[in-house]
């Protein structure tokens, strides 16, 4: 134990791990949602190898970090990969419209 510490710190007691990792998936899930929209809007639906690449990098990356930034990659890789999924969704309501 730290020497500041001696009487035990906050973050020796409590684990903010998930907070950080529900905080940070609300952020992605905030920032990719307008994102995927101006991205269909922009390119069409043929952006989606951006995404799937994204997801694939991030998803190997999520191997090789630590406990904390590893669930925040997977989270990111699934959002991306998501992403396609709402490309084609987004493609064939505007065919409809």
């Amino acid at each position: 134990m730290n020497e500041l510490c001696a009487a035990g710190c906050i973050t020796d007691i409590l684990n903010f791990d998930g907070i950080i990792v529900g905080a940070a998936t609300l952020f992605i899930i905030w920032i990719f949602h307008p994102a995927v929209i101006k991205s269909e809007e922009r390119f069409t639906k043929k952006i989606w190898p951006v995404f799937l690449l994204a997801g694939i990098a991030s998803a190997m990356l999520s191997l090789y970090t630590g406990r904390l930034i590893s669930p925040i990659l997977g989270v990111l890789s699934v959002t991306c990969l998501w992403c396609i999924i709402e490309l084609d969704e987004l493609d064939k309501k505007r065919a409809r419209q």
